[in-house]
């Protein structure tokens, strides 16, 4: 079962404000909650491309591919380190295939033809349209990739865009471009996928290989946990409302029977797992001092400031405002 969870680390962030955006603005215009921005914070697809066409409202339609270049000028996430040190470009793109899962649930379709081989990009978890931005950015990533670890100007053989022509994009790329495309195909000759890279090191590769192997292990015990699941999902509507069974199923694409079904054979209940990811959650909002009090009962999905404080109470044994002073202070 692949998850829909998208990690957006600081990469993303540092990158908008380097092209004059805040994250605030980002966030108001996607219509998303402040806890998004936070640190190894994750969404949905559909969320993360929120963003992103938050980015294009707010900066023009160039602006997410601004987004992108700042991106790969900074520094990269560190399952993407490996790429460096790949043998080729062939060996990169099909390393970033495998462990692109570890940050996102997109996959990279890969197709080799006539004395050529194409990439496109897919996301099974969107309920939405793919934005312009994250083809652009993610088509970038793989160019810049190439030019880069192989110290030469890699030209695609042609590109594939569902999007209005750009002269930025278009110089950028240094290639045959068909636009308003009805989806996005980057497409490289054949002979490039041997190109060699400068930096490549196998010592490092299989040293790298078995740390993120692990991760991905790792990663694929806790998806086929129903209470992990579940605890994920309601991190992710607490702050749009109380979350129910029903609300949480349906995000689960499964029936509110079956769900219970499965947390009683983890030895768990809805209830049980609401009630502990209420109190993970509100330790971490009451650890940032600007947040009140209110706006963390809010965030919760409680109706009312009380109703907060008698939860936090069963929790801690004290009260919000005493247990945020006392671990402020330590």
């Amino acid at each position: 079962m692949m998850q829909d969870r998208v990690k957006c680390g600081g990469e993303f962030w540092n990158a908008a404000e380097a092209i004059g955006l805040k994250r605030s603005e980002i966030l108001r215009e996607a219509k998303l909650p402040f806890g998004i921005a936070s640190h190894d914070a994750t969404m949905t697809t559909d969320q993360m491309f929120a963003l992103w066409r938050a980015v294009e409202t707010l900066g023009g339609p160039d602006a997410a591919f601004d987004l992108g270049s700042a991106m790969v000028a900074g520094a990269l996430p560190p399952n993407f380190v490996m790429l460096f040190h790949a043998k080729n470009l062939g060996d990169a793109i099909n390393r970033m295939a495998r462990y692109k899962a570890l940050s996102a649930p997109e996959v990279f379709e890969l197709n080799t033809g006539i004395n050529e081989f194409s990439i496109s990009i897919s996301f099974p978890c969107a309920k939405t349209p793919i934005p312009d931005g994250v083809i652009d950015s993610s088509f970038l990533f793989f160019v810049n990739t190439a030019r880069t670890c192989t110290e030469t100007h890699v030209t695609p053989k042609r590109i594939e865009l569902p999007r209005k022509h750009s002269q930025k994009i278009e110089k950028w790329f240094d290639c045959p471009i068909r636009w308003n495309a009805q989806s996005g195909r980057l497409v490289f000759s054949l002979s490039d996928l041997d190109l060699p890279f400068t930096q490549y090191n196998r010592e490092l590769l299989d040293m790298l290989d078995t740390v993120l192997d692990g991760q991905l292990s790792e990663q694929s015990k806790t998806n086929g946990s129903y209470t992990e699941q579940v605890r994920w999902y309601l991190h992710r509507r607490l702050s749009s409302g109380r979350p129910n069974l029903a609300s949480i199923a349906e995000d689960m694409a499964v029936s509110e029977r079956s769900l219970q079904r499965h947390l009683r054979q983890e030895g768990h209940s809805f209830q049980t797992i609401l009630s502990e990811t209420r109190h993970q959650v509100a330790k971490e909002y009451l650890a940032q001092p600007s947040l009140e009090l209110s706006e963390i009962a809010y965030l919760l999905g409680y109706e009312d400031q009380g109703s907060f404080f008698r939860a936090f109470q069963k929790w801690e044994g004290q009260t919000p405002s005493d247990w945020r002073e006392a671990n402020l202070q330590s």
